[in-house]
């Protein structure tokens, strides 16, 4: 294996075999035997059921990689087959360098011993002497922040102390390779962001990082890259933005939609395109109306994704100024109308409305629902159009944003259509600016004293 490959998975597989009784398991011991002996073709008295089948990629050294999919469609498995602790049915799996794994709650500790007693022992185990792990110790108890549980039984830790604990052993070491399962959702807030910073700090490091959430924020903020999981084959490997927005559309679509979308991704990761765009038939993009220089006819997304239709669909996605132009060239500090259109093609009860603004990255920055929190529209009639307008003041500092939005309902379907990445805009500032980031937090000047 090259010397930048951290990781290579080729044609993995994982079968696991299913017995409907116990009696079951006992017959496939002896009866197939003495088939065999007989002269006979032995029978199978068990099903297969395939967690994996033929998963091939590779990560770079110092890349980081989200894996995303559906319950059940293998995640956890390929985890446990890259760390060793599963074996594969076919394929094979090549690692350069130390692994560290936070692979489920509290995984490899000992609940009879101390949170100290199982710091030592989970850093034995990753190869390290007890004089490092001296030197480093009380790294890993400030990290961990559980005071003094760190000298009582796991056994009497909360979820969140164990994984607080589990996570400051595994990342304070320092490995070559860090596997993190959706072990870090039991965190609160605080913790959560410190797990991630010193995520980033691993990986500026050079670490390579294998990242299983289903936050998709999270997978877009961390990876470099996604691979996307669907009952245990590989339907895309690419990068995070365009990973999330193919799981997003998948998992909302019926079963019918599911069925061609699984069929599509894995045609284009085959062939190699795995550009997620659509065709501009299918873009919901805001007429071309030209008024002054507020409208650049350029900036046209080709990252434009729409959800199955199920008894609403929108039509239009338009940026208003305060004298109704349409315009998508937006200066900082004035105010706006995000304007989303469409139409009712069945009678619903409980439906809101959405829009959100992400990031070029895909980093999800804001976004505004109607009716507010917690209110629901009632009585829609089919046929009826709808015009739901969204006012914003433009904070955000001087950069290219997306623009998506959904109709959603109480009962299922839960989604009635959505559309990310639906229009584009630019954000322009003609005076020299104070904040910096994505949006300008000032409120005057700066203040200087000394003395």
């Amino acid at each position: 294996m090259s010397n930048d490959i951290a990781i290579r998975v080729q044609n993995l597989s994982k079968c696991y075999q299913i017995y409907n009784a116990p009696h079951d398991r006992l017959k496939q011991f002896v009866v197939p035997r003495l088939q065999r002996m007989a002269g006979q073709t032995p029978g199978q008295y068990f099903r297969e059921f395939w967690a994996l089948k033929d998963i091939s990629f590779e990560i770079k050294k110092g890349e980081s990689v989200g894996i995303v999919g559906r319950n059940g469609s293998g995640k956890s498995t390929l985890l446990q087959l890259i760390c060793g602790t599963l074996t594969p049915t076919d394929g094979s799996v090549e690692t350069n360098g130390r692994i560290a794994a936070l692979l489920e709650l509290g995984s490899g500790f000992n609940p009879e011993f101390t949170g100290r007693e199982n710091v030592y022992m989970n850093a034995a185990v990753l190869g390290l002497s007890r004089e490092t792990v001296d030197e480093r110790f009380d790294d890993i108890a400030a990290f961990a922040d559980i005071g003094e549980f760190i000298e009582q039984p796991v056994k009497t830790y909360s979820s969140g102390m164990a994984v607080r604990l589990a996570f400051a052993v595994q990342a304070v070491i320092d490995p070559d390779i860090f596997v993190v399962d959706e072990a870090l959702a039991v965190g609160d807030e605080k913790f959560q962001r410190k797990c991630f910073a010193r995520l980033e700090q691993l990986k500026s490091r050079g670490t390579s990082i294998l990242f299983v959430s289903h936050s998709p924020a999270s997978i877009i903020e961390l990876c470099d890259k996604t691979l996307l999981l669907d009952h245990g084959t590989r339907l895309m490997y690419s990068s995070a933005p365009k990973a999330i927005r193919a799981y997003q559309k998948l998992i909302y679509a019926s079963v019918d939609e599911q069925k061609r979308l699984i069929q599509e991704y894995r045609a284009a990761d085959q062939s190699g395109d795995v550009s997620g765009s659509v065709s501009q038939g299918e873009s919901t993009i805001a007429s071309n109306e030209n008024h002054s220089d507020a409208f650049d006819p350029g900036l046209v997304p080709e990252t434009t994704t729409s959800y199955p239709v199920q008894g609403a669909e929108i039509e239009s996605i338009q940026i208003l100024d305060t004298e109704g132009h349409v315009v998508n060239v937006l200066h900082l500090g004035k105010s706006y109308r995000f304007v989303v259109s469409g139409r009712f093609m069945n009678d619903f009860s409980g439906v809101k409305f959405g829009i959100h603004l992400k990031t070029i990255s895909g980093v999800e920055i804001t976004g505004q629902r109607y009716p507010i929190e917690g209110g629901y529209v009632e009585n829609i009639v089919a046929g009826k159009t709808f015009k739901t307008s969204f006012a914003f003041r433009m904070d955000l500092l001087p950069g290219v944003y997306f623009v998506g939005g959904g109709v959603w309902s109480n009962r299922e379907p839960v989604c009635l259509h959505r559309v990310l990445d639906a229009i584009m805009f630019r954000v322009v500032s003609n005076n020299k600016l104070k904040s910096f980031g994505y949006v300008d937090s000032s409120a005057g000047e700066p203040v200087l004293e000394l003395i």
